[in-house]
């Protein structure tokens, strides 16, 4: 996204490059090197539609790739995602798929963006204060300064401590509790975000998103 450049000019960014860097030195650090910035990689500025907001990447072997709740082909759908895929099949009647690669989604405008971008391994929010949100705070109020209008979608509580950033007169928030398995039926299972995107995106004349993610006949690679 060109509109990050002044993120990445300022200090900080390159304080947190080289925390980032000092850590892959003597530790692994999930997603891979080459995959962090992925999802900005699949869905431009331009072509932003839709904001899903995690928080950290997953940390265990070979599952994150830079998507928040996505993992490559092969690997073991997490339980968020499982969930993710049995509230779009009782919303839409998706079929669940037998993986958990959503850069479908990716390649139809739906920014899918954790809000620190690295973790160590096995060591779940090790990188939180690292300087990341300050980063994806930025890509959060340069897409609300886009005039035409965005659905930011806010899972849980962390996601919606987001809020303040976003103009809810210009663009619209659909928020319920989280997918994983602690608060899945605490207001995200029933919630049809995935119908009311849509909804929105006709009104505003926007083609709907396919939410549909086929199934893979193999597993082994992208």
């Amino acid at each position: 996204m060109e509109q990050l450049h002044h993120e990445i000019s300022q200090p900080y960014f390159k304080k947190l490059m080289e925390a980032v860097d000092e850590e892959r030195e003597k530790s692994q650090v999930f997603p891979p090197e080459e995959d962090v910035f992925n999802a900005f990689k699949y869905t431009s500025y331009e072509d932003v539609k839709v904001v899903i907001l995690g928080q950290d990447p997953y940390h265990d072997d070979h599952q994150a790739h830079g998507l928040s709740f996505s993992v490559l082909p092969g690997v073991k759908i997490p339980p968020s995602l499982r969930n993710i895929y049995k509230e779009l099949q009782e919303d839409l009647g998706c079929q669940i798929p037998n993986h958990g690669y959503l850069k479908k989604w990716a390649d139809q405008g739906v920014l899918m963006m954790n809000a620190v971008l690295t973790v160590r391994a096995h060591d779940a929010g090790s990188h939180s204060k690292f300087g990341w949100q300050d980063f994806t705070d930025g890509v959060i109020s340069a897409l609300n300064n886009r005039q035409d209008p965005l659905i930011f979608l806010l899972w849980g509580n962390y996601a919606r401590s987001k809020k303040h950033l976003i103009d809810g007169k210009v663009h619209f928030i659909i928020e319920s509790a989280h997918p994983s398995p602690l608060s899945a039926r605490r207001g995200f299972f029933g919630s049809k975000p995935f119908s009311a995107i849509n909804r929105i995106l006709s009104d505003n004349k926007c083609k709907p998103i396919d939410w549909q993610i086929e199934e893979r006949w193999s597993l082994d690679g992208i």
